[in-house]
C-alpha cells in the first residue's frame, strides 16, 4: 500500500508541475503569438485593402486588428552586425498590453516624440550588445532594394539603410529572440512596400471561440490564404510539451506498476498462510468464485487505499507549492517564476487512478487464481 501511495502521489506531483511550466510557457508564447494569423498561401505578401479585410475589421469580435510586414535584414550596432527578422506592425499591435510583461530591459514603445523606436530580442542584443539607454548610437538596417541586381559601382547603393533607436529588449524563446519590432511605416520604407503586407495577426475579444471564429475565417476568405490559430503557429512547441509529458507518464507508470504487482507476492503469502481457513470456507459450502473474490477484493482494497491517499496527499502537497511556493528553482528569471509552477488538471487524476485499477486488477485476479488451484486437495487432506 505504501509503494502505490508514493507512486500514485510522486505521479499526480510531477504531472501537476508539468501542466504549471506549460501554463507559463504557453503563456509567455501567447503574448508574442496572436490568436490567429492570415497569411498568402503563396508568395511572401499580400493586399489587404480587399473588400473583405476592410470588413473583417469592424468585426465586433476583434480586439485587435494588426497588419505586419516583416522581412530578413541585416542588422548592425557600432561594429558587430547580424541578421534578423524585422518585423513592422502597425499602432494596433501595441493593443496587446501584456508585452510589458516580455519586455526585460527598457520600454515596449515603437513611437514617441523623436520619431520611430525598435523594440529587439534578447538575442539580437546579446549578440550587438545594444545599450538602450545610449542616444547617440542607433541600431542601422540594411535591405536590399527592390529590383537591385548588385550591379552598381558603389555596393551601398543596392541597399536602404536606415537607422532607428531602440526603445527596449524583450525576451520570449530563441526562435522569437532573433526579431525587431519596428513601426509599420519604418518597415515599409525599408523594404520599398508601399501597399502589401505580409500578414495580418487578430487577437480576438475575451470569451470569443478562437477555432469558430477561424473556421469562419476559412470559409469566406478563399484558397489563396492560410490562416493558423495558436496551436498551428507553434505546432513544434506543443508537440514537445505532449510528448514530454507523455513520456514522464510512462517512465513513472513503469515505477508504478512495479509497486503495484509487489501486491502478487503479498497475497501469494496470504494464500500460504491462509489456506486451512480456504479449505474450512470450502467445507462450509464455499464455492471457488467466493474464495477467489475474497482475495481480489482484498488486493484491490489494498492498492486503491493506497491511490486514494496518494491522490489527496500529491493534490495537498501541490496545493501549498502553488500558495506558499516552497521548492525554488535554481536560478531567477525574468520570464518564468522563481517557485516550480503548479497547475491542476482533473484528467490526470482521472489517468491515475485509471492507471492503478487497471494494474491493480489485473495483480490480484493473477493473485486471487492461486487460492483455487488445490482446493480439492485441502479439502481431502481436511
Amino acid at each position: 500500500m505504501v509503494g502505490v501511495f508514493v507512486g500514485s502521489a510522486a505521479l499526480i506531483i510531477i504531472l501537476s508541475v508539468f501542466n504549471g511550466f506549460e501554463e507559463v510557457v504557453l503563456k509567455m508564447f501567447n503574448t508574442i503569438s496572436p490568436h490567429i494569423v492570415i497569411s498568402p498561401l503563396q508568395g511572401k505578401t499580400f493586399d489587404p485593402g480587399t473588400s473583405y479585410f476592410n470588413a473583417l475589421k469592424q468585426n465586433k469580435e476583434i480586439y485587435s486588428f494588426a497588419e505586419v510586414l516583416s522581412e530578413n535584414a541585416l542588422l548592425r550596432y557600432n561594429d558587430k552586425q547580424s541578421v534578423g527578422l524585422i518585423k513592422g506592425v502597425s499602432p494596433a499591435y501595441l493593443k496587446n498590453k501584456s508585452l510589458d510583461s516580455i519586455t526585460i530591459e527598457g520600454k515596449f514603445v515603437l513611437a514617441n516624440s523623436n520619431g520611430s523606436n525598435a523594440v529587439i530580442g534578447s538575442a539580437i542584443q546579446a549578440y550587438l550588445m545594444v545599450n538602450t539607454t545610449d542616444p547617440f548610437n542607433q541600431l542601422q538596417v540594411f535591405s536590399p532594394k527592390k529590383g537591385s541586381k548588385g550591379s552598381s559601382g558603389n555596393p551601398g547603393d543596392d541597399f536602404n539603410v536606415l537607422s532607428i533607436p531602440v526603445s527596449g529588449v524583450f525576451e520570449v524563446q530563441q526562435d522569437f529572440d532573433n526579431v525587431a519590432i519596428v513601426p509599420l511605416s519604418f518597415a515599409r520604407a525599408l523594404l520599398d512596400e508601399p501597399l502589401k503586407i505580409s500578414s495580418i495577426e487578430i487577437n480576438l475579444k475575451p470569451g470569443i471561440d478562437a477555432d469558430k471564429f477561424k473556421h469562419k475565417i476559412e470559409e469566406h476568405i478563399g484558397e489563396k490564404y492560410e490562416v493558423k490559430d495558436r496551436i498551428q503557429q507553434n505546432k513544434v512547441l506543443y508537440n514537445i510539451l505532449g510528448s514530454e509529458k507523455w513520456a514522464v507518464y510512462i517512465i513513472l507508470t513503469f515505477i508504478l506498476i512495479i509497486a503495484i504487482f509487489n501486491i502478487i507476492g503479498s497475497l501469494t503469502m496470504l494464500v500460504i498462510d491462509k489456506l486451512k481457513d480456504i479449505a474450512v470456507l470450502s467445507s462450509l459450502g464455499a464455492g471457488k468464485k467466493l474464495i477467489k473474490q475474497i482475495f481480489l477484493f482484498e488486493g484491490m482494497m489494498i492498492t486503491m487505499t493506497g491511490c486514494i491517499l496518494g491522490l489527496i496527499v500529491g493534490f495537498l502537497f501541490c496545493l501549498l507549492q502553488q500558495k506558499f511556493g516552497f521548492f525554488k528553482m535554481s536560478q531567477e528569471n525574468l520570464a518564468i517564476p522563481n517557485a516550480y509552477p503548479v497547475a491542476f488538471k482533473w484528467m490526470d487524476f482521472l489517468l491515475v487512478f485509471l492507471t492503478v485499477s487497471v494494474f491493480s486488477f489485473v495483480a490480484s485476479a493473477l493473485s486471487s487464481n492461486l487460492s483455487v488451484k488445490k482446493i480439492d486437495h485441502l479439502n481431502q487432506d481436511l
